[in-house]
């Protein structure tokens, strides 16, 4: 399927004012190739660093992507979790299951573990000009074949590569209505288990009889492959979808980042709208806070409740 290509740089050549000036300021991404010196972040490495760290395991299901997206009632922090240690996860890679049932580390804090220290991490910041973090790094891991559905963020954010490859489709704020997110009105019944920031489209399997504007979209669609040490900049409200490549084990890691300057938050309606959302969520969410401190097991309740924002 045709595509965009995303400009690339590479550190000998990197320089951060030209970043700011041709990519921050204006909102467009880019490729850093190579852009973090790490150890291969494989199974065997991160059972080293946080075989005993305990996360919130996503278990998807191996017929989730063969739905129509309408049918769909979680999505991304929504989805069923179970709190399992590193190395637990890691037996479910090796044996297949993870893969076949499509289980996946999505979104888990990398804070209080050692990993998130890495001086190679923590410099991009300064490289990129990302001054405040919004979240400190989160890992996302898993069996080749999973993919992240495309949706967008109210944050800049950094996508770095660590083991295996990722391609990543992309789309700008400006087809927003030709991606056709879930409906705001969805929080009011959900929460945020079903999330308006999400589009009910599949760009591999585009139904262009039901999404017409899914044409002019894809005049816009990008698209990029990850490698190990890759850094991928994406600005508030582009579109992505993150797909894990081969059938190994893939690993990524991301950081949000406050928006700079400002205004590119502020000027897309994508930003209002999940800002609307969140405010539909509220009734339905507290609720949901309210039920997990009644149950025996209320600590990893309130995380998966706390795990949705």
């Amino acid at each position: 399927m045709p595509f965009l290509p995303i400009q690339e740089r590479y550190p000998e050549t990197w320089v951060t004012a030209e970043f700011i000036e041709q990519h921050q300021r204006p909102g467009i991404p880019v490729v850093l190739r190579q852009g973090v010196s790490e150890p291969e972040w494989n199974l065997d490495y991160l059972e080293s660093k946080i075989g005993q760290h305990k996360f919130l395991c996503r278990f998807y299901g191996s017929e989730r992507k063969t739905l129509d997206k309408r049918q769909w009632k979680t999505i991304g922090s929504g989805i069923s979790a179970k709190s399992l240690s590193f190395s637990e996860y890691a037996d479910l890679v090796r044996s297949g299951q993870a893969h076949q049932e499509d289980i996946y580390l999505a979104k888990c804090p990398l804070v209080e573990t050692s990993l998130s220290a890495s001086p190679s991490l923590q410099e991009l910041g300064q490289k990129f000009n990302l001054l405040k973090g919004m979240t400190d790094f989160n890992l996302w891991a898993g069996a080749g074949g999973h993919t992240e559905s495309l949706h967008y963020d109210t944050f800049d954010g950094t996508l770095i590569q660590l083991a295996g490859q990722k391609r990543v489709v992309l789309f700008p704020p400006s087809q927003l209505s030709n991606l056709y997110p879930f409906p705001l009105i969805g929080h009011l019944h959900h929460g945020l288990k079903l999330r308006s920031w999400f589009s009910q489209v599949y760009p591999d399997n585009p139904d262009f009889e039901t999404f017409p504007g899914l044409k002019e979209a894809f005049k816009h669609r990008y698209e990029v492959v990850l490698n190990p040490g890759d850094v991928l900049y994406l600005p508030v409200g582009w579109w992505h979808e993150v797909s894990a490549l081969g059938e190994g084990f893939v690993c990524s890691a991301n950081r949000f980042w406050s928006v700079t300057p400002r205004r590119r938050l502020f000027s897309q309606w994508s930003s209002w709208r999940t800002y609307f959302a969140f405010l539909l969520s509220m009734p339905f969410m507290s609720l949901k806070f309210l039920q997990a401190l009644l149950k025996s097991n209320r600590k990893e309740e309130l995380e998966k409740v706390l795990r949705m924002f």
